[in-house]
């Protein structure tokens, strides 16, 4: 039944990589939403220092979503949209729930950061260091969780643009996570930053601390 269920996306069937996508839909819709729940900004880093991690970012986002050739139809085709492999249902079905995970540890997260979350790299009003549920295991698990999830869809999709892509998003989030350790370690008193740096992996469970 799921093969003859039609959704729109150019008449499309249902499938694994479609449900894929609209997980991604989902999330970036809730995010946006949850992003009126921020405290107030007390010190906001330059915004030139957030401009190099952007280019990579943007371009990474591009090449996952738009260089499938998913959206293009099936006799048009983009440059690296040629698939290196397919994979079976049922893999496709479970790289759709993985990436489902991979959007639930980056909530987990945004909840336990609570009103200090931040589109932009600054130290909030009473500004404190979360070190507990996921951030007692990656310093950066929402952009962990992201990652987890763009990587998880650029092999679901199989082209070497989308593998491209999801390459220069994790440079990109990497770099930015880069800039907001250098401002909190400044901005935060006694170090305490510093030390929590120094204790925690940065993106990648079980790598070693501090890095």
């Amino acid at each position: 039944m799921t093969s003859k269920l039609v959704l729109l996306f150019g008449g499309r069937p249902a499938n694994s990589l479609l449900a894929t996508f609209m997980l991604w839909g989902l999330w970036t819709l809730s995010w946006a939403i949850a992003a009126v729940w921020s405290r107030r900004a007390q010190v906001r880093a330059p915004a030139r220092t957030e401009v190099l991690n952007r280019i990579p970012t943007g371009i990474g986002g591009l090449l996952l979503f738009f260089g499938s050739g998913f959206w293009f139809g099936p006799h048009r085709h983009v440059w690296g949209a040629v698939r290196l492999w397919t994979l079976p249902s049922w893999v496709g079905w479970t790289m759709t729930g993985l990436c489902a995970v991979g959007f639930a540890f980056a909530w987990w997260a945004r909840l336990t950061l609570g009103d200090l979350w931040s589109g932009t790299v600054s130290k909030k009003v009473d500004h404190e260091i979360v070190d507990h549920g996921p951030y007692a295991v990656v310093r950066h698990p929402i952009y962990t969780g992201i990652l987890f999830a763009a990587f998880v869809l650029a092999i679901q999709i199989g082209t070497l643009a989308s593998l491209l892509g999801a390459v220069l998003l994790a440079i990109g989030l990497w770099m930015r996570a880069k800039v907001e350790e250098r401002f909190l370690s400044a901005e935060l008193s006694e170090g305490a930053y510093s030390n929590y740096l120094g204790r925690t992996p940065m993106l990648m469970p079980f790598w070693p601390k501090g890095r």
